[in-house]
């Protein structure tokens, strides 16, 4: 480590040759935290305008957020029957859900589904108050442990959840921007075959049929498919090759379809 000159009799420094020793280059070693520090900060610095606010602000066309990973976890265990209890319940109760909405309007399933649920709630509560009465004990409110449970969002979930529904709508408006104004001649012909298709879909099922048939889809294909997942993705691969094939024809015999190389 070099030692600082001493001054001299006037009381000025040697400050041309310090400057010197300065230039050429200290022969201390800089600690490793101030290392990672300013290669943080030269990082920061390289990047562009737009990478910075790509990075601050959750409108940007970035990745979900990792609750919607967490969520999306949670789905695809019940979808999977992980646990059989927690997917029966599911699927039964969307189930019931969906036929009744087939008998009943939806303000008299939902009337229905609220004295159902109060009748055992009130029912339970006069049962437990009289058998403590009957026993002389005092156990409280039966429902003690549920009615102390914190069920308010707080700010940071809510925000969260705000800035995933914020990046689904952006992203969908956006897509949907770029299919009807054509930004892709392919894609917008393969969107309108598959509105052409819908046509004939809703002219045989009505809203509810395709969702009961839906739910027991999502309930039934992910196992399914994991069970024979060798044989579905062979025939799958021969449906892709037979579907490009017939999309490339068309699109050498349509001007302007052929895609740009990217």
């Amino acid at each position: 480590m070099s030692k600082k000159p001493e001054a001299d009799s006037e009381g000025s420094w040697y400050e041309d040759d310090f400057e010197k020793i300065d230039r050429v280059g200290s022969t201390t070693t800089p600690r490793r935290d101030d290392l990672g520090v300013e290669r943080q900060i030269k990082d920061w610095e390289d990047e562009s305008s737009e990478e910075k606010q790509f990075s601050s602000h959750p409108e940007s066309d970035r990745q979900p957020l990792p609750v919607v990973m967490e969520t999306a976890s949670t789905v695809m265990e019940l979808l999977y029957w992980r646990n059989l209890k927690q997917s029966g319940l599911v699927f039964g109760s969307f189930l019931l859900l969906l036929f009744s909405l087939t008998q009943f309007s939806v303000v008299s399933v939902v009337a229905y589904l609220a004295l159902a649920a109060l009748s055992a709630t009130i029912s339970f509560r006069i049962y437990k108050s009289v058998l403590q009465a009957v026993q002389k004990t005092d156990e409280g409110h039966p429902f003690k442990a549920y009615l102390e449970v914190e069920m308010s969002l707080s700010h940071d979930q809510m925000q969260k959840y705000a800035e995933n529904a914020q990046y689904y709508i952006n992203s969908t408006l956006k897509e949907l921007r770029r299919l009807f104004l054509v930004q892709d001649l392919v894609d917008s012909l393969k969107f309108a075959v598959l509105m052409w298709l819908l046509t004939y879909v809703g002219a045989l099922f009505n809203g509810l049929t395709l969702l009961i048939m839906v739910v027991v889809s999502m309930f039934s294909m992910p196992v399914v498919y994991e069970k024979y997942q060798a044989q579905i993705d062979q025939y799958l691969a021969l449906i892709r090759t037979q579907v490009n094939s017939v999309v490339g024809k068309i699109q050498e015999k349509i001007p302007g379809a052929k895609r740009k190389a990217e």
